[in-house]
């Protein structure tokens, strides 16, 4: 198939969309955490959007996407994106360049790992962050995008995930409540939750759902119909969700909350991910209110009973919800939406729904566990956490030298 020149621009469009996510990702994350801590979760975006699409470029690519060595991981024939065609496509995507395929998974592989930044907030050394993000790339993101998106193993078994439910949210859900278990609680955790910029995280809240319409229309990897179906699922399942945030937080203070609004948005957009090119649309709105629902209780008990302090709530917000979209392919995927799809329990195919649970439990034993051991061994040699009198002071001056607003 020759390379098509609407689909090319759209995904370099979808390419660029995603890539916002990183930095509007820290501008969310810098708006809901105390202003001493500002600059170092948006630091960590930012800077963590340079090393990580160099590793991906140096070697990521290659071991995720290249030819299978016995469904574990791929070859190193692509390091250094070497021989992959710029003038025509890869099998993944016949009508684009391959280079544009490369570029656009480069996106994934960039902002997964820097999710987990919402479990670290106000309490990791950024030295030891950068380790874990590398380290955390070797041993969960690039053996399991290898295994769903790959060729591997469980691709082979027929596991599905259109655009990240298991390989991004899943696996950085699980990981942020392993890493929180390991950093343990901010000093007076139960007072850190109240947000210094609102208005800052709005902005990064839009720029998230924004770029999103790349993140699940882009993974279509054409400009045709299912990347337009995949966009109106995206929309879908954002809005239902958001509004389900908003009534719950309504009806518990007495007040429509602006932050579980956005929190609300962000859930409906994870639990789309995973299914935005497999099901109808019908079915994307009641998924946004199951997922709303499931999403906003798990905070209460994760965080309020439990005292994870998973500072701004990762393992609920991608986690469960990125494993309520990625189990719901198996009930309610249709070939109807996507022929190249599978058919859920509600279409005939009630083996899909185990099938989706198997990756499901792989990924959260994979990203649990391998984040436990990176932590610990990060721990044990260069430390994890700042001091308890770092921690007052707050990382921005700590880490950085530099305040994010200047006191006037």
């Amino acid at each position: 198939m020759p390379i098509d020149t609407g689909d090319t621009a759209w995904m370099m469009v979808a390419t660029g969309l995603v890539m916002i996510m990183t930095p509007a990702l820290g501008l969310f994350y810098g708006g809901l955490i105390r202003g001493k801590n500002t600059l170092s979760v948006m630091m960590q975006a930012f800077s963590g959007l340079a090393i990580l699409s160099i590793l991906w470029f140096l070697i990521g690519f290659t071991l995720v996407f290249s030819p299978s060595l016995g469904g574990v991981i791929g070859g190193l024939q692509w390091a250094f994106f070497n021989e992959v065609p710029f003038d025509s496509a890869l099998d993944y995507a016949p009508s684009i360049p391959g280079v544009t395929f490369a570029t656009f998974q480069m996106m994934f592989a960039v902002i997964t790992p820097l999710l987990i930044i919402g479990a670290l907030a106000e309490r990791v050394k950024f030295g030891a962050f950068m380790i874990f993000i590398v380290a955390w790339s070797f041993v969960v993101y690039f053996p399991l995008a290898h295994w769903v998106w790959g060729g591997g193993w469980l691709a082979n078994l027929g596991v599905y995930d259109f655009a990240g439910g298991i390989v991004v949210h899943t696996s950085a859900g699980m990981a942020s409540i392993a890493a929180a278990l390991v950093l343990g609680r901010r000093k007076n955790f139960e007072f850190a939750a109240i947000p210094n910029n609102i208005p800052l995280a709005v902005l990064g809240a839009s720029l998230l759902w924004l770029g999103w319409f790349g993140f699940n229309a882009g993974s279509a990897l054409t400009s045709g119909a299912l990347a337009a179906h995949a966009f109106l699922v995206v929309q879908i399942g954002a809005v239902t969700s958001a509004v389900v945030w908003l009534l719950i937080s309504w009806k518990r203070s007495k007040k429509p909350s602006v932050t579980a609004a956005i929190n609300g948005a962000i859930c409906g957009l994870v639990v789309a991910t995973p299914t935005a090119g497999f099901i109808t649309a019908q079915s994307a709105f009641l998924l946004g209110i199951v997922a709303g629902f499931a999403s906003y209780f798990a905070i209460v008990l994760i965080k309020e009973r439990l005292k994870i302090d998973d500072a701004l709530d990762v393992g609920s917000v991608h986690g469960i919800t990125g494993i309520i979209g990625a189990i719901a392919i198996g009930f309610v995927a249709t070939t109807l939406v996507n022929p190249a799809g599978p058919n859920g329990l509600l279409y005939g195919n009630a083996s899909q729904l185990a099938i989706q649970a198997l990756g499901v439990a792989v990924a959260t034993g994979l990203a649990f566990g391998g984040t436990i051991v990176i932590m610990k061994a990060i721990d044990k040699t260069i430390g994890l956490r700042v001091t308890e009198v770092e921690e007052d002071i707050g990382l921005d001056i700590v880490e950085h030298a530099e305040r994010a607003y200047v006191e006037q």
